[in-house]
């Protein structure tokens, strides 16, 4: 558990307890908090690579400098690879071959941070699928479309600028390929558009514009689509939800009732239908 809340901290992510100074928190906790004052900032934008990066260092090196903050002087080389064990054991009940905090990162931690939150991740780990070649943690709560543009023309750029200067080609086709379903969704036409069934066509996103509230199954369907994920989450994408919807709501025609998650529209679709709504609100003043 160690590595993931310090996973999740360096990307940036905080508990609801150390931001809202209105909860009710034993005096125990509160000390705790305290503590957590002294401990190094997060990533500035959450988007963390795994190899080195547009000057940063390797995340496995940085995930090793935080934990040895928080740590102290326990921090120790058995202490790192007691710890990977003890993440191993809890999720994956048995020992990895590669016991490295390298390999971790790379190979486990998010399919581990997966299941640590119900197949709900809020880092996402998206990789062009070669063992050596670019990935990158995200912070969701932070993906919007400027940190989703970082990702696919600096960090990327940046990672096939060195690639092609190398000239290893396949790296470079690789992380081009990636390159490009990323920009599929950035665009967000259909099938890597997200679509909320509980509101209009005029309110879908267009584009990379993910609303939070809506929940992350909804938004992390483009990256599933892609194939960009390092851990098959194609599971939680319901085509059809349990239950029927109310008359009144947006898709009620359209479905026969029926909950359904799998449908697409067409950007076109969605500018017509903006257009069409500020008309109609036009001509009601």
């Amino acid at each position: 558990m160690a590595l993931h809340v310090a996973l999740a901290r360096l990307c940036g992510y905080r508990w609801p307890a150390e931001t809202d100074s209105d909860m009710r928190l034993s005096d125990e906790t509160r000390a705790w908090i305290a503590k957590t004052a002294a401990l190094p900032s997060g990533d500035n934008d959450g988007l963390l690579g795994v190899p080195p990066v547009a000057g940063e260092k390797p995340l496995a090196d940085r995930l090793r400098a935080y934990l040895a903050a928080a740590f102290g002087a326990e921090w120790s080389d058995a202490l790192e690879r007691r710890l990977v064990a003890e993440g191993d054991e809890a999720f994956d009940k048995k020992s990895a071959r590669d016991g490295s905090l390298e390999a971790w990162v790379r190979d486990r931690a998010f399919r581990q941070h997966c299941a640590l939150f119900g197949q709900r991740p809020f880092v996402w780990h998206i990789s062009d699928g070669l063992k050596d070649g670019f990935s990158v943690f995200v912070h969701y709560h932070r993906f919007d479309q400027a940190n989703l543009r970082k990702l696919t023309y600096t960090l990327l750029g940046d990672w096939l600028a060195r690639a092609k200067a190398e000239n290893n080609t396949l790296r470079y086709e690789k992380g081009r390929e990636l390159q490009q379903k990323l920009e599929k969704i950035l665009e967000g036409e259909r099938p890597f558009d997200i679509f909320v069934r509980w509101k209009s066509i005029a309110q879908q996103p267009l584009g990379w514009d993910p609303d939070l509230d809506d929940g992350v199954r909804q938004n992390i369907r483009p990256f599933i689509k892609a194939g960009v994920l390092t851990h098959d989450l194609s599971k939680i994408l319901k085509d059809k939800d349990r239950g029927n919807d109310v008359s009144s709501a947006p898709w009620y025609d359209v479905f026969k009732g029926e909950r359904r998650n799998d449908h697409h529209t067409t950007l076109a679709e969605k500018r017509a239908a903006r257009d069409a709504a500020a008309k109609r609100v036009e001509a009601a003043k």
